[in-house]
């Protein structure tokens, strides 16, 4: 690791512990991976958000776990939950950003495809990452220049160089009436990849990218804590996060493009030539 990396890394955690941060982190994760795990047969309440946009009791009770670890470690700093909304903290350097359970849908029907996702902000910028995803006991965390590891071993992206031997993911909106976008693009990935899959949680997908099971994934319309955890270990482990023309990603924008980095040019021409 450079010295300017190990600089900034240090000036960016200026007041945290970041071993604590992740300790935490992997603990919180772990125990609403549990409750998951142990809940998955027995859903007592699925409310509809939209149409089709669930969240069950499941959810709510993996959340509170998760945001009462994380504020018992550290009262000060803000959480956004997707089913919470914000729990301001007084110190608005620190910002977690937490999906109790990413891949509702896959859950409620037992398609064992769904995680527990933790990101961290420090001073706007991703710092930590921690996604677990119980159904295969797989573990992934990320520190902002300190690399990226499954199960405590290191990952990398793929070397995939020709975009039409790539595997991509991609996923859908709730909202119907942007389908059409959504499926234009399916189309046209499809066309210039080896094969797209769409299995429903946005925070695997990247984390697939991360390891190179995938070469790529893309979204226009995707959440902050779809993205923060997920975004960091892409970038750790060697490929490129961007919005989906190419410009600076930014974790609340809405959409995201992630590769291995090799692959990245092509599939940005690919979905700004539509």
């Amino acid at each position: 690791m450079s010295d300017a990396k190990n600089s900034a890394g240090t000036a960016l955690t200026l007041d945290l512990d970041l071993r604590l941060a992740r300790e935490v982190g992997i603990h919180a994760a772990r125990s609403a991976g549990g409750i998951l795990r142990r809940r998955v047969d027995s859903i007592r309440e699925v409310r509809h958000k939209s149409a089709v946009d669930i969240v069950t009791d499941v959810d709510l009770e993996s959340e509170q776990e998760v945001c009462a670890t994380l504020q018992a470690a550290f009262p000060t700093h803000t959480i956004l939950g997707e089913e919470g909304g914000v729990r301001a903290g007084s110190d608005a350097r620190f910002r977690w950003i937490v999906d109790p359970l990413d891949g509702t849908t896959n859950y409620a029907h037992g398609f064992p495809f769904f995680c527990v996702s933790i990101g961290l902000e420090v001073e706007g910028r991703l710092t930590l990452g921690v996604a677990y995803a119980p159904s295969l006991d797989e573990l992934y965390v990320a520190e902002v220049g300190r690399g990226a590891v499954m199960n405590d071993r290191p990952i990398q992206v793929s070397a995939t160089r020709d975009l039409m031997q790539g595997l991509l993911a991609t996923g859908f909106p709730y909202d119907r009436a942007e389908f059409p976008r959504a499926l234009k693009t399916f189309e046209v990935m499809s066309m210039h990849s080896q094969a797209v899959r769409r299995a429903g949680s946005a925070v695997l997908d990247l984390c697939y990218v991360a390891c190179g099971r995938l070469d790529g994934y893309w979204e226009h319309d995707v959440k902050p804590w779809d993205m923060a955890a997920g975004a960091l270990m892409v970038l750790e482990s060697g490929g490129s996060v961007t919005a989906t023309d190419g410009s600076a990603f930014n974790v609340d924008a809405g959409q995201v493009l992630a590769s291995n980095g090799l692959l990245h040019a092509s599939m940005t021409a690919a979905l700004t030539g539509l």
